[in-house]
C-alpha cells in the first residue's frame, strides 16, 4: 500500500462511522474494521523499510522544493506501529467503557477517535515539515471535542486550555521555526544527517532549537505543559489516546524527527546548541515527578507522570548522542504501552466503583486484583525495573548520557526512578495492603467489564514482552540513530 492509502484509511473509516452513528452494532463493527485495516496497512510498510527502501509519495507540489508528500522511514514506522497496535486494544476498551458509563454521541466520539489516529499516521509518514505540521494541527483540532466530550463546564474549560496551549505554541513558535528552516536551508525535507549544516550560523542554532522544542507543545516541555493535566477531565479512553496512542507520542515523535532529520545529531552535539534544552528537560523530569507526589487525584498524578516521562525523550534527543537517540526512540514505544495500561486501570476503577482519588484505593486491590496487578506491572516498567520493557529505555538514556560525558543527567534519571517508585508503586501497594478508606463499602466492588480487563491484560503483557523480545524495536531505533549522523 502507498503511504497515502494507509493514512486515508482512518479518515474514510471516520466518515462511515459517522454515517452509522445511530446504528450501534454497525458503528462498532466499522470502528473495528477501520482499526484492523489501518494496522494492516502499517504492517505492509515494514518490509520495504527494513530493506532500506521505504515507500515515498508526492501528492501535491506547492512550490519547487515545497511539497505535500509522504515517506516511510524507521522512526515514522515505530510511531505508526505504536499508534496502530494500541488503537486495536483501545477500541476494545473504549467501546466497553463508553457504553458502561452511558456516554452519548458515540458516533461523533468514535469518528473523531479515527480521525485522530489518521492524523497520527499522517505525521508518522510525513516526508517534510510542511506535511507534518498540517497533520499536527489536524490532530489538535480533532482531539479537542474528545477532551470536552461530556459537555460539562469543567470539560469545556479543560478543552479550551488544551486547544489554546497547543494552537498558540504551534503557530507562534513551531511555525516560525519551520519558516526559518525553509529560509535557511531552502528545504523542509527530512534528510539523514539534517539539512542545516553549512546553511545556518551555529550561533543561531540554540534559538531555532528552542522554537521547535517549545513549539512542539504536545511534548509538554515545561512551561508548555499545563494543557495535559487540564485535559484529564476527558473520559479514560481519551486520556489513553492523549497519553499513549497519539497526542503526546506525536509530540515526542516530532522532537526526535526534528533532532535527527532537520538538525542532525552530529550538528547538535558538535555545537552544544541543544544542551540548554537538555537541562530544561531534566528540570521537567524532576519537577513533574515532585508535583505528582503531591496529587491525590489518580488521573492528575498520572498526567504529571506523563509530563515527566516525556522529558526523557526530549532529554535523549537534546543530548544528541547515538545511544541517547536510541533510548529516546525506545522510550517512545515502551512508555506508550505502560502508560495506556495505567489509564486503562484508572478507568476500570472509576467504572467499577467511581473512585478517582488515590486516598480511596486502600484495600481495593483485594477485590480488583487483575486491575491492580496490571497497574503494578506498568508502574515497574516506567520505573525501569528489570524484566519490564522500560528498563531498556533508561539503560540507553543513561548510556547516551555517559557517551556525551553528561554525568549530571545520569543522576537526574536515577533520581527520577526513585520518585517513580514513590508516586506510582505506592498506589498498588496501598490497594493490596492498605486498609479500606473510611466510610467506603467494598462489598459490591468487582472487576470492570471483561473487555476492559482484557485490554489491560494485553497491554500489561506488552510491558513484559518488550523486555524479552526487544530486537525488532531495537533494530528500528538503531536505524534512526544512524540516520542522524552527517
Amino acid at each position: 500500500m502507498s503511504p497515502l492509502s494507509v493514512v486515508l484509511i482512518p479518515f474514510a473509516g471516520a466518515v462511515l462511522i459517522g454515517l452509522a452513528a445511530k446504528l450501534p452494532r454497525l458503528r462498532d463493527a466499522l470502528s473495528w474494521i477501520t482499526a484492523i485495516a489501518f494496522f494492516g496497512g502499517i504492517i505492509s510498510q515494514i518490509g520495504p523499510v527494513l530493506e532500506g527502501a521505504g515507500r515515498s509519495q508526492t501528492v501535491w507540489t506547492l512550490l519547487p522544493g515545497l511539497e505535500f508528500a509522504f515517506s516511510v522511514e524507521p522512526l515514522g514506522l515505530v510511531f505508526a506501529l505504536v499508534a496502530g497496535t494500541l488503537w486495536l486494544v483501545a477500541t476494545l476498551y473504549a467501546q466497553s467503557y463508553m457504553k458502561t458509563l452511558r456516554y452519548g454521541n458515540l458516533g461523533r466520539f468514535f469518528a473523531l477517535y479515527a480521525i485522530s489516529l489518521g492524523a497520527a499516521g499522517g505525521m508518522a509518514f510525513s516526508a517534510n515539515l510542511l506535511t507534518l505540521f498540517v497533520f499536527y494541527e489536524i490532530l489538535t483540532i480533532a482531539t479537542y471535542p474528545l477532551v470536552a466530550h461530556d459537555g460539562s463546564a469543567q470539560a469545556r474549560r479543560g478543552g479550551r486550555i488544551y486547544l489554546g496551549y497547543l494552537l498558540v505554541s504551534s503557530i507562534a513558535l513551531l511555525l516560525v521555526g519551520i519558516i526559518w528552516t525553509w529560509a535557511a536551508a531552502g528545504t523542509l525535507d527530512f534528510m539523514p544527517g539534517g539539512v542545516l549544516i553549512g546553511r545556518l550560523d551555529p550561533s543561531w542554532l540554540p534559538l531555532l532549537a528552542g522554537l521547535f522544542m517549545f513549539g512542539i507543545g504536545k511534548a509538554a516541555l515545561m512551561p508548555i505543559h499545563r494543557w495535559l493535566p487540564a485535559a484529564m477531565v476527558a473520559p479514560a479512553p481519551v486520556s489513553a489516546l492523549l497519553h499513549a496512542v497519539a497526542v503526546v507520542k506525536a509530540g515526542v515523535f516530532t522532537v526526535i524527527k526534528v533532532s535527527v532529520y532537520i538538525f542532525g545529531i552530529d550538528f547538535l552535539a558538535r555545537t552544544g546548541a541543544s544542551l540548554w534544552l537538555a537541562w530544561v528537560a531534566a528540570f521537567t523530569i524532576l519537577a513533574a515527578s515532585l508535583i505528582a507526589l503531591t496529587l491525590d487525584d489518580l488521573k492528575a498524578r498520572l498526567a504529571y507522570s506523563t509530563v515527566s516521562q516525556l522529558g526523557y525523550v526530549v532529554l535523549g534527543a537534546m543530548i544528541a548522542t547515538p545511544l541517547a537517540i536510541l533510548g529516546a526512540v525506545i522510550q517512545l514505544a515502551v512508555h506508550a504501552v505502560a502508560k495506556i495500561t495505567l489509564f486503562f486501570a484508572a478507568g476500570a476503577i472509576q467504572v467499577a466503583h467511581e473512585r478517582t482519588k488515590v486516598s480511596q484505593l486502600g484495600g481495593l486491590g483485594r477485590v480488583m486484583p487483575v486491575t491492580f496487578a496490571a497497574f503494578a506491572i506498568a508502574s515497574m516498567s516506567i520505573i525501569g525495573v528489570p524484566v519490564f520493557a522500560g528498563m531498556w529505555a533508561k539503560w540507553y538514556l543513561i548510556a547516551g548520557s555517559l557517551q556525551g560525558g553528561h554525568w549530571a543527567f545520569v543522576i537526574v534519571l536515577l533520581a527520577s526512578s526513585l520518585l517513580n517508585i514513590m508516586y506510582l508503586l505506592s498506589i498498588p501497594a496501598k490497594a493490596f495492603f492498605g486498609a479500606p478508606a473510611r466510610g467506603v463499602d467494598d462489598s459490591k466492588v468487582r472487576e470492570a467489564p471483561w473487555p476492559m480487563v482484557a485490554a489491560m491484560v494485553v497491554t500489561a503483557g506488552g510491558c513484559v514482552a518488550l523486555f524479552f523480545f526487544p530486537e525488532p524495536l531495537y533494530m528500528l531505533a538503531q536505524l534512526v540513530a544512524e540516520g542522524g549522523k552527517a
